[in-house]
Protein backbone atom coordinates (compact mmCIF):
# COMPACT_ATOMS: atom_id res chain seq x y z
CA UNK A 1 0.00 0.00 0.00
CA UNK A 2 1.29 3.11 -0.81
CA UNK A 3 1.89 5.69 1.98
CA UNK A 4 -0.06 9.06 2.05
CA UNK A 5 2.72 11.78 0.35
CA UNK A 6 3.03 13.69 3.71
CA UNK A 7 3.88 10.35 5.11
CA UNK A 8 6.76 9.11 2.54
CA UNK A 9 10.07 8.89 5.02
CA UNK A 10 12.88 10.83 3.45
CA UNK A 11 16.26 10.34 4.58
CA UNK A 12 19.78 12.24 4.38
CA UNK A 13 22.98 10.39 3.58
CA UNK A 14 26.51 11.17 2.26
CA UNK A 15 27.26 14.64 3.62
CA UNK A 16 30.52 16.29 2.67
CA UNK A 17 31.86 19.88 3.21
CA UNK A 18 35.05 22.09 1.68
CA UNK A 19 36.28 24.54 4.50
CA UNK A 20 39.49 26.09 5.52
CA UNK A 21 39.51 23.26 7.92
CA UNK A 22 39.44 20.52 5.31
CA UNK A 23 38.41 19.81 1.73
CA UNK A 24 36.58 16.88 2.97
CA UNK A 25 34.25 15.91 5.91
CA UNK A 26 36.66 13.58 7.49
CA UNK A 27 39.57 16.33 7.58
CA UNK A 28 36.67 18.56 9.43
CA UNK A 29 35.57 16.57 11.89
CA UNK A 30 38.93 15.70 12.68
CA UNK A 31 39.88 18.67 12.93
CA UNK A 32 36.93 19.73 15.51
CA UNK A 33 38.38 16.48 17.65
CA UNK A 34 42.02 17.80 17.76
CA UNK A 35 40.80 20.97 18.95
CA UNK A 36 41.26 23.28 16.24
CA UNK A 37 39.43 26.09 14.34
CA UNK A 38 39.25 27.48 10.78
CA UNK A 39 39.72 31.02 12.01
CA UNK A 40 42.53 32.73 11.99
CA UNK A 41 44.19 36.26 11.19
CA UNK A 42 44.09 37.09 8.15
CA UNK A 43 46.42 39.84 6.31
CA UNK A 44 44.45 40.89 2.77
CA UNK A 45 44.41 44.61 1.91
CA UNK A 46 41.86 44.23 -0.79
CA UNK A 47 39.48 42.72 1.99
CA UNK A 48 40.75 45.20 4.28
CA UNK A 49 44.00 47.29 5.19
CA UNK A 50 44.23 45.89 8.52
CA UNK A 51 44.78 42.58 9.35
CA UNK A 52 41.64 41.01 10.59
CA UNK A 53 39.87 37.30 12.07
CA UNK A 54 38.13 35.35 9.21
CA UNK A 55 37.53 31.81 8.06
CA UNK A 56 39.36 32.06 3.96
CA UNK A 57 40.34 29.00 2.23
CA UNK A 58 44.01 28.76 0.63
CA UNK A 59 43.18 28.85 -2.72
CA UNK A 60 46.73 27.22 -3.56
CA UNK A 61 45.25 24.34 -1.43
CA UNK A 62 41.61 24.05 -3.05
CA UNK A 63 43.38 24.11 -6.91
CA UNK A 64 45.54 21.25 -5.77
CA UNK A 65 42.78 19.29 -4.77
CA UNK A 66 39.97 20.36 -7.46
CA UNK A 67 42.82 19.65 -10.36
CA UNK A 68 42.06 15.50 -9.54
CA UNK A 69 38.82 15.98 -10.33
CA UNK A 70 37.98 15.45 -14.59
CA UNK A 71 35.62 18.48 -15.36
CA UNK A 72 36.75 20.71 -18.56
CA UNK A 73 35.91 23.85 -18.72
CA UNK A 74 36.65 27.36 -16.41
CA UNK A 75 34.60 27.45 -13.07
CA UNK A 76 35.31 30.32 -10.56
CA UNK A 77 36.28 29.65 -6.68
CA UNK A 78 32.91 28.74 -5.29
CA UNK A 79 32.13 26.44 -8.43
CA UNK A 80 35.55 24.66 -7.38
CA UNK A 81 34.51 24.45 -3.97
CA UNK A 82 30.69 23.20 -4.76
CA UNK A 83 32.36 20.58 -7.34
CA UNK A 84 34.42 19.43 -4.36
CA UNK A 85 32.04 19.11 -2.02
CA UNK A 86 30.06 17.33 -4.80
CA UNK A 87 32.50 14.48 -5.76
CA UNK A 88 31.40 12.04 -3.30
CA UNK A 89 27.74 12.23 -3.93
CA UNK A 90 27.86 11.86 -8.21
CA UNK A 91 30.16 8.94 -7.58
CA UNK A 92 28.07 7.20 -5.73
CA UNK A 93 25.00 7.89 -7.46
CA UNK A 94 25.78 8.34 -10.74
CA UNK A 95 23.26 5.62 -11.63
CA UNK A 96 20.83 7.95 -10.51
CA UNK A 97 21.26 11.28 -11.71
CA UNK A 98 18.51 11.51 -13.59
CA UNK A 99 15.45 13.29 -14.25
CA UNK A 100 13.75 11.84 -10.71
CA UNK A 101 16.93 13.37 -9.05
CA UNK A 102 16.82 17.09 -8.45
CA UNK A 103 19.15 19.72 -6.82
CA UNK A 104 18.88 22.44 -5.12
CA UNK A 105 21.55 25.24 -4.59
CA UNK A 106 21.65 27.26 -1.58
CA UNK A 107 23.62 30.65 -1.22
CA UNK A 108 23.25 34.46 -0.64
CA UNK A 109 25.71 36.14 -2.74
CA UNK A 110 26.64 33.03 -5.28
CA UNK A 111 29.84 34.63 -7.44
CA UNK A 112 30.33 37.44 -6.08
CA UNK A 113 33.94 37.97 -7.70
CA UNK A 114 32.04 38.15 -11.03
CA UNK A 115 31.17 41.69 -10.18
CA UNK A 116 34.72 42.99 -10.05
CA UNK A 117 35.44 40.92 -13.23
CA UNK A 118 33.40 42.76 -15.66
CA UNK A 119 31.59 39.86 -15.64
CA UNK A 120 27.89 40.10 -14.43
CA UNK A 121 25.88 36.89 -16.10
CA UNK A 122 28.12 34.46 -14.35
CA UNK A 123 27.22 36.37 -11.23
CA UNK A 124 23.31 35.47 -11.68
CA UNK A 125 22.52 32.34 -9.44
CA UNK A 126 20.68 30.43 -11.75
CA UNK A 127 24.07 30.52 -14.27
CA UNK A 128 26.12 29.45 -11.30
CA UNK A 129 23.22 26.26 -10.93
CA UNK A 130 22.93 25.61 -13.98
CA UNK A 131 26.46 25.28 -14.86
CA UNK A 132 27.10 22.93 -12.28
CA UNK A 133 23.85 20.94 -12.85
CA UNK A 134 25.49 20.22 -16.20
CA UNK A 135 28.71 19.67 -15.09
CA UNK A 136 27.61 16.76 -13.02
CA UNK A 137 25.02 15.37 -15.27
CA UNK A 138 21.89 16.55 -13.68
CA UNK A 139 19.27 16.75 -16.35
CA UNK A 140 16.71 18.12 -14.26
CA UNK A 141 16.47 22.19 -14.17
CA UNK A 142 18.55 23.08 -11.59
CA UNK A 143 16.57 25.08 -7.99
CA UNK A 144 18.07 28.29 -6.61
CA UNK A 145 17.08 28.70 -2.53
CA UNK A 146 18.43 32.39 -1.59
CA UNK A 147 16.98 33.13 1.45
CA UNK A 148 19.54 34.81 3.66
CA UNK A 149 21.43 32.60 6.59
CA UNK A 150 18.66 29.92 6.82
CA UNK A 151 19.06 28.81 2.98
CA UNK A 152 21.28 26.08 3.51
CA UNK A 153 18.71 24.16 6.52
CA UNK A 154 16.10 25.54 4.44
CA UNK A 155 17.28 23.66 1.40
CA UNK A 156 16.99 20.49 2.96
CA UNK A 157 13.55 21.22 4.18
CA UNK A 158 12.18 21.56 0.92
CA UNK A 159 13.87 18.97 -0.86
CA UNK A 160 11.92 16.36 1.75
CA UNK A 161 8.65 18.14 0.88
CA UNK A 162 9.29 17.86 -3.08
CA UNK A 163 10.27 14.59 -2.81
CA UNK A 164 6.88 13.72 -0.42
CA UNK A 165 5.06 15.27 -3.41
CA UNK A 166 6.44 12.73 -5.81
CA UNK A 167 7.91 15.30 -8.09
CA UNK A 168 11.63 13.32 -7.53
CA UNK A 169 13.04 10.16 -5.85
CA UNK A 170 15.91 11.77 -4.55
CA UNK A 171 17.87 15.04 -4.45
CA UNK A 172 20.77 16.62 -4.20
CA UNK A 173 21.76 19.60 -1.88
CA UNK A 174 24.52 21.71 -2.11
CA UNK A 175 25.24 25.12 -1.02
CA UNK A 176 28.45 27.43 -0.49
CA UNK A 177 29.14 31.39 -0.17
CA UNK A 178 32.13 33.20 -0.09
CA UNK A 179 34.27 35.79 2.08
CA UNK A 180 33.75 38.67 -0.36
CA UNK A 181 34.28 42.43 0.68
CA UNK A 182 30.59 42.87 -0.38
CA UNK A 183 29.92 40.93 2.61
CA UNK A 184 32.31 41.96 4.91
CA UNK A 185 31.92 45.91 4.14
CA UNK A 186 28.22 45.16 4.48
CA UNK A 187 28.64 43.58 8.20
CA UNK A 188 30.82 46.23 9.13
CA UNK A 189 28.62 49.07 8.56
CA UNK A 190 26.25 47.43 10.76
CA UNK A 191 29.24 47.13 13.30
CA UNK A 192 28.81 43.80 13.54
CA UNK A 193 32.08 42.38 12.96
CA UNK A 194 33.95 41.06 16.05
CA UNK A 195 37.76 42.33 16.27
CA UNK A 196 38.21 39.00 18.03
CA UNK A 197 37.12 35.06 17.19
CA UNK A 198 33.70 34.80 17.58
CA UNK A 199 32.20 33.92 20.94
CA UNK A 200 28.64 32.68 20.45
CA UNK A 201 26.15 32.82 24.01
CA UNK A 202 29.33 34.63 25.94
CA UNK A 203 29.39 37.49 28.15
CA UNK A 204 32.19 39.54 26.39
CA UNK A 205 30.93 38.53 22.88
CA UNK A 206 31.07 41.19 20.27
CA UNK A 207 30.02 40.42 16.61
CA UNK A 208 30.46 37.66 13.99
CA UNK A 209 33.62 36.54 12.08
CA UNK A 210 32.83 35.59 8.68
CA UNK A 211 33.64 32.91 6.81
CA UNK A 212 33.67 30.67 3.77
CA UNK A 213 32.71 27.23 2.55
CA UNK A 214 30.75 24.37 0.25
CA UNK A 215 29.15 21.61 1.51
CA UNK A 216 26.60 19.21 0.33
CA UNK A 217 23.98 16.44 1.27
CA UNK A 218 22.11 13.64 -0.51
CA UNK A 219 18.19 13.54 0.23
CA UNK A 220 16.49 10.80 -0.38
CA UNK A 221 13.02 8.32 -0.06
CA UNK A 222 14.87 5.25 -0.59
CA UNK A 223 16.98 3.93 2.16
CA UNK A 224 18.14 1.36 0.24
CA UNK A 225 20.41 3.49 -1.27
CA UNK A 226 22.16 4.21 1.92
CA UNK A 227 25.00 2.45 2.25
CA UNK A 228 26.95 4.31 5.33
CA UNK A 229 25.95 2.42 8.57
CA UNK A 230 24.07 5.70 10.23
CA UNK A 231 22.21 7.79 8.27
CA UNK A 232 19.05 10.12 9.70
CA UNK A 233 15.71 10.46 8.49
CA UNK A 234 14.13 13.58 8.61
CA UNK A 235 11.06 13.61 10.75
CA UNK A 236 9.95 17.54 11.04
CA UNK A 237 10.54 20.84 9.65
CA UNK A 238 9.17 24.65 9.65
CA UNK A 239 9.92 28.03 8.31
CA UNK A 240 8.66 30.81 9.64
CA UNK A 241 8.83 34.56 9.07
CA UNK A 242 8.89 37.12 11.70
CA UNK A 243 8.65 40.14 9.71
CA UNK A 244 10.50 41.75 12.58
CA UNK A 245 12.89 44.05 10.62
CA UNK A 246 15.43 43.74 7.71
CA UNK A 247 17.99 42.84 9.66
CA UNK A 248 16.89 42.44 13.54
CA UNK A 249 15.38 39.71 14.98
CA UNK A 250 12.60 39.55 16.95
CA UNK A 251 13.07 40.38 20.47
CA UNK A 252 10.66 37.43 21.76
CA UNK A 253 12.07 34.97 18.65
CA UNK A 254 8.38 34.73 18.08
CA UNK A 255 9.59 33.59 14.26
CA UNK A 256 12.39 30.76 15.60
CA UNK A 257 10.20 29.96 18.51
CA UNK A 258 7.35 28.78 16.04
CA UNK A 259 9.87 27.02 13.51
CA UNK A 260 10.95 24.73 16.55
CA UNK A 261 7.04 24.30 17.44
CA UNK A 262 5.71 23.00 14.24
CA UNK A 263 8.79 21.00 13.84
CA UNK A 264 8.25 19.33 16.87
CA UNK A 265 4.42 18.72 16.64
CA UNK A 266 5.17 17.52 13.07
CA UNK A 267 7.93 14.81 14.20
CA UNK A 268 5.48 13.79 17.35
CA UNK A 269 8.95 15.09 19.59
CA UNK A 270 8.81 16.30 22.95
CA UNK A 271 11.41 18.12 24.60
CA UNK A 272 13.31 15.72 26.36
CA UNK A 273 13.29 13.27 23.22
CA UNK A 274 15.84 16.03 21.77
CA UNK A 275 19.49 15.27 22.37
CA UNK A 276 21.25 18.23 21.00
CA UNK A 277 21.21 21.56 19.18
CA UNK A 278 23.05 22.71 17.14
CA UNK A 279 21.74 26.44 17.16
CA UNK A 280 22.95 29.28 14.63
CA UNK A 281 25.11 31.30 17.00
CA UNK A 282 26.20 34.26 15.31
CA UNK A 283 27.75 35.72 18.68
CA UNK A 284 25.93 38.91 18.09
CA UNK A 285 24.16 40.52 20.81
CA UNK A 286 20.61 40.31 19.32
CA UNK A 287 20.97 36.86 17.55
CA UNK A 288 22.11 35.15 20.71
CA UNK A 289 19.38 36.58 23.07
CA UNK A 290 16.77 35.67 20.45
CA UNK A 291 18.00 32.16 20.69
CA UNK A 292 17.63 32.20 23.87
CA UNK A 293 13.97 33.84 24.61
CA UNK A 294 12.95 30.59 21.92
CA UNK A 295 14.74 27.94 23.54
CA UNK A 296 13.01 29.01 26.68
CA UNK A 297 9.36 29.27 24.90
CA UNK A 298 9.80 25.86 23.52
CA UNK A 299 11.31 24.39 26.68
CA UNK A 300 14.34 23.28 25.01
CA UNK A 301 16.83 25.30 27.28
CA UNK A 302 17.84 22.02 29.41
CA UNK A 303 18.92 20.47 26.28
CA UNK A 304 22.80 20.64 25.08
CA UNK A 305 23.03 23.75 22.67
CA UNK A 306 26.44 24.64 20.00
CA UNK A 307 27.49 26.76 17.60
CA UNK A 308 30.25 26.18 15.14
CA UNK A 309 30.36 29.84 14.08
CA UNK A 310 33.33 30.44 16.44
CA UNK A 311 35.44 27.25 14.21
CA UNK A 312 34.35 28.51 10.59
CA UNK A 313 32.51 31.73 11.08
CA UNK A 314 29.30 32.40 9.73
CA UNK A 315 29.37 31.15 6.22
CA UNK A 316 25.94 32.64 5.32
CA UNK A 317 23.99 30.73 2.87
CA UNK A 318 26.36 27.22 3.25
CA UNK A 319 25.84 27.70 6.66
CA UNK A 320 22.66 25.96 8.04
CA UNK A 321 23.95 22.60 5.28
CA UNK A 322 27.95 23.03 6.55
CA UNK A 323 26.53 22.92 10.34
CA UNK A 324 23.58 19.95 9.47
CA UNK A 325 26.82 17.71 8.10
CA UNK A 326 28.49 18.43 10.78
CA UNK A 327 26.38 17.96 13.31
CA UNK A 328 25.06 14.55 12.03
CA UNK A 329 28.98 13.08 11.75
CA UNK A 330 29.53 13.59 15.74
CA UNK A 331 25.89 12.35 16.47
CA UNK A 332 27.17 9.30 14.53
CA UNK A 333 30.01 9.29 16.91
CA UNK A 334 27.97 10.10 19.84
CA UNK A 335 29.52 12.90 20.13
CA UNK A 336 28.28 16.70 20.61
CA UNK A 337 30.71 19.36 19.30
CA UNK A 338 31.59 21.88 21.14
CA UNK A 339 30.63 25.10 21.23
CA UNK A 340 34.05 27.54 21.40
CA UNK A 341 34.73 31.04 23.06
CA UNK A 342 32.12 29.94 25.45
CA UNK A 343 32.83 30.97 29.36
CA UNK A 344 30.76 33.44 31.02
CA UNK A 345 26.63 33.50 30.06
CA UNK A 346 26.01 36.35 28.28
CA UNK A 347 22.19 35.90 27.68
CA UNK A 348 19.25 36.93 30.37
CA UNK A 349 17.68 33.57 30.20
CA UNK A 350 19.70 29.94 30.62
CA UNK A 351 20.65 27.61 27.86
CA UNK A 352 22.80 24.48 28.18
CA UNK A 353 25.64 26.02 25.82
CA UNK A 354 27.86 22.97 25.54
CA UNK A 355 31.52 24.54 25.44
CA UNK A 356 33.72 21.07 24.84
CA UNK A 357 33.18 17.48 23.20
CA UNK A 358 30.42 15.78 24.97
CA UNK A 359 30.17 11.78 24.70
CA UNK A 360 26.39 11.46 24.47
CA UNK A 361 24.06 8.87 23.27
CA UNK A 362 22.63 10.91 20.64
CA UNK A 363 19.04 9.73 18.39
CA UNK A 364 17.56 13.15 17.61
CA UNK A 365 19.04 16.54 16.70
CA UNK A 366 17.92 19.64 16.16
CA UNK A 367 19.33 22.46 13.74
CA UNK A 368 17.74 25.63 13.81
CA UNK A 369 19.22 28.86 11.84
CA UNK A 370 17.74 32.50 11.58
CA UNK A 371 18.43 35.33 9.02
CA UNK A 372 17.91 38.46 7.72
CA UNK A 373 14.48 39.80 6.61
CA UNK A 374 12.72 37.52 9.74
CA UNK A 375 13.66 34.56 8.33
CA UNK A 376 13.43 31.06 10.47
CA UNK A 377 14.27 27.44 9.79
CA UNK A 378 14.21 24.27 12.32
CA UNK A 379 14.48 20.71 11.20
CA UNK A 380 14.79 17.49 13.25
CA UNK A 381 16.83 14.76 11.86
CA UNK A 382 16.82 11.00 13.88
CA UNK A 383 18.96 8.94 13.74
CA UNK A 384 18.36 5.49 11.57
CA UNK A 385 20.88 2.17 11.28
CA UNK A 386 21.51 0.03 8.44
CA UNK A 387 19.71 -2.35 9.96
CA UNK A 388 16.27 -0.30 9.56
CA UNK A 389 16.06 0.13 13.61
Amino acid sequence: MNLPQNNIPVYVANGNCVTPMGLNLLDNVQGILDGRTAIEQVKDEHLQKEPFYGAVINKDWLEKAYSKLEYSGDFSTLEKMMLLALDDIVKTYSDHLDDKCGIIFSSTKGNIEALTQDNKEAYFLHYLAKKISKAIGIPSEPIVLSNACVSGIMAISVAKRLIQTGIYNHMIVVGGDLFSKFVFSGFQSFQAISSQPCKPYDKARDGITLGEAAASIFVTQNRDLISSESYYEVIGDSSINDANHISGPSRTGEGLFQSIRNAMQEAKVKSPEIDCISSHGTATNFNDEMEAQAFNRVAIETIPVFSLKAIYGHTLGAAGLLETVISLNFADKNLIPPSLGYKDHGLTLPLNINNEIQKKEINTVLKTASGFGGSNTAVLFKKCKSDGK
